[in-house]
């Protein structure tokens, strides 16, 4: 089989540990390998670098396993060619697996050209993706507290939900804490509603006729003041995703101006994505990546956490526009875009 590159390095990264396996073209263009093994922190990466360079290594290939690749990725990306390859693609035939064998089978493949390398976006884009991807994660506890909360108001046999539309605006959340206080009648608490509300106050004195026990109160308080504390962490996140964001402002404009699509989808789609569209090879290996193209069985399975957010993203996009009937291509979009999945309304 072809040699495409005279020396590199293959390793089996883990948790505490990194098995690395130097992999020369000797005399005759038989293979000869070195192994060693090294820790996993911040001076044993440093070990494994120098002698990586020292050995005249040019390109270094690992699985991605979990986040463990992450350390070892940053601590080599500016001194070797580095690929980080699906586990899947690289797997060994079945049979006896060891670190040694396994970052052995890897410098071969590395050695004749076989691995495809995964996408790993520049160190800026991987900074905005990790914050983009708290701050979702962020949202969904504040959705998960809110839903919650709702429940816990309905097994009491509140109905406020049933009158009011967002039971979490400034109406819902006075009588929310008027609930937890337990002091105020049905048509006190029902006397809080502002605005158009005012108008169902006697609906709400119904609603709002039911007994809560201690716990449920206690419930309640714990949930409210979650749901506050997500809100102030999201406003914080949004600040520091807002200056991160700068460099790329001109593409989130013009992410923007597809029907749909409001900031924060721009930016997820950015921080999955990056901006150097040519390590793609078409707008249709882009979609496929993306997870947006539906196998040949009819689904779109399969995909990975990341490529499901971008999905997400679009999906929400599509949706809020394609619900307007005059929306350019919006019948398409209705015809198309697959529903929202749960925990989508945490992107909006």
């Amino acid at each position: 089989m072809e040699v495409v590159v005279a020396c590199c390095a293959g390793l089996d990264v883990h948790q505490a540990s990194v098995v690395a396996c130097i992999n020369r073209t000797g005399q005759g263009g038989r293979s000869r390998k070195e192994v060693r093994s090294f820790g996993a922190m911040r001076d044993d990466l440093i070990a494994l670098r120098d002698w990586l360079m020292e050995s005249g290594v040019t390109l270094v290939a690992m699985e991605s396993t979990g986040v463990y690749w992450k350390p070892v990725y940053e601590m080599l990306e500016d001194h070797f060619d580095v690929m980080v390859a699906n586990a899947r693609h690289i797997k060994n035939v079945p049979g006896r697996k060891t670190d040694v064998k396994d970052c052995e089978w890897i410098s071969d493949l590395a050695r004749h050209g076989l691995i495809s390398p995964g996408f790993v976006p520049p160190r800026a884009i991987r900074d905005l993706r990790e914050l983009n991807r708290y701050r979702r994660k962020v949202a969904q506890v504040q959705t998960g507290e809110r839903n919650r909360l709702i429940k816990v108001l309905e097994t009491a046999g509140i109905k406020l939900a049933g009158v009011v539309s967002d039971v979490l605006g400034v109406s819902g959340r006075a009588i929310i804490r008027a609930l937890i206080e337990g002091e105020d009648t049905p048509a006190a608490m029902a006397g809080l509603a502002l605005g158009k509300l005012r108008k169902k106050r006697p609906d709400l004195a119904r609603a709002l006729d039911a007994p809560l026990r201690l716990h449920q109160r206690f419930m309640l308080r714990a949930q409210l003041a979650r749901i506050q504390q997500a809100e102030a962490d999201l406003e914080q996140i949004d600040i520091e995703l807002n200056k991160m964001a700068v460099p790329y402002q001109r593409y989130i404009e013009l992410l923007m101006s597809i029907p749909g699509v409001n900031w924060i989808n721009a930016v997820t789609i950015i921080a999955e994505v990056g901006i150097d569209m040519s390590v793609f090879l078409s707008a249709a290996h882009l979609a496929s990546w993306a997870g947006l193209c539906p196998r040949p069985g009819g689904d779109r399975g399969g995909a990975t956490v990341a490529l499901r957010r971008i999905r997400l993203a679009l999906q929400r996009g599509a949706a809020a526009r394609g619900f307007e009937p005059d929306a350019p291509g919006a019948a398409l979009v209705r015809t198309h875009a697959a529903p929202p999945r749960r925990g989508a309304a945490a992107l909006v």
